[in-house]
């Protein structure tokens, strides 16, 4: 175990279907090998947990998000890599992540909505737009880009391996984690 960790969150935001889940997945295990401390919250499995009160109007998914950086704020400011994947749509919430956690390193999965399209296999894109689904983040509800992320992963151009491996390149260079 690395002794001398720092606690971080890594917040992983894009579109549904950006590929957040594949590549913090892959990252968490990277960093579990290297001896670190590591938790993961990701959207779908917070839902069915910590939030399945909550549905998907703005106020539920600024509810949703407020929780969960409550989370990664324990988490993080003892010491533990907090890997973090929510579409997270708002600006301002994420802003507030920043300010309440410890090490807050933003991760913008940038995705072209054609190919997060494709990537859809539960057919919720295609719900959407069939006015079946409403308020669904990249149709009719809007994702609001990061204006300056430390990390900018473009998994519609990388390999899960490429983009794993420059955030953890980030991270290094943060100082965040030892080479």
């Amino acid at each position: 175990m690395c002794e001398k960790s720092k606690g971080f969150t890594l917040w992983f935001t894009g579109l549904p279907c950006s590929g957040k889940t594949t590549v913090a997945d892959s990252v968490a295990e990277k960093l579990k090998q290297k001896g670190l401390k590591v938790e993961r919250l990701d959207g779908d499995i917070v839902r069915k947990g910590l939030t399945r009160d909550l549905g998907f109007t703005k106020e539920d998914r600024d509810m949703n998000i407020e929780r969960v950086t409550f989370v990664a704020k324990l988490l993080s400011r003892n010491g533990v890599a907090t890997l973090v994947s929510f579409v997270s749509p708002y600006i301002e919430k994420r802003k507030h992540a920043r300010e309440e956690t410890t090490n807050f390193v933003e991760v913008f999965v940038k995705c072209s909505v054609e190919e997060c399209k494709k990537r859809d296999v539960k057919g919720m894109y295609a719900k959407a737009l069939r006015g079946e689904i409403k308020d669904f983040t990249g149709v009719d509800d809007p994702y609001e880009e990061p204006p300056a992320p430390e990390i900018v992963l473009e998994t519609d151009k990388e390999s899960v391996e490429e983009s794993a491996e420059k955030a953890l390149q980030a991270l290094k260079k943060l100082n965040l984690i030892e080479g």
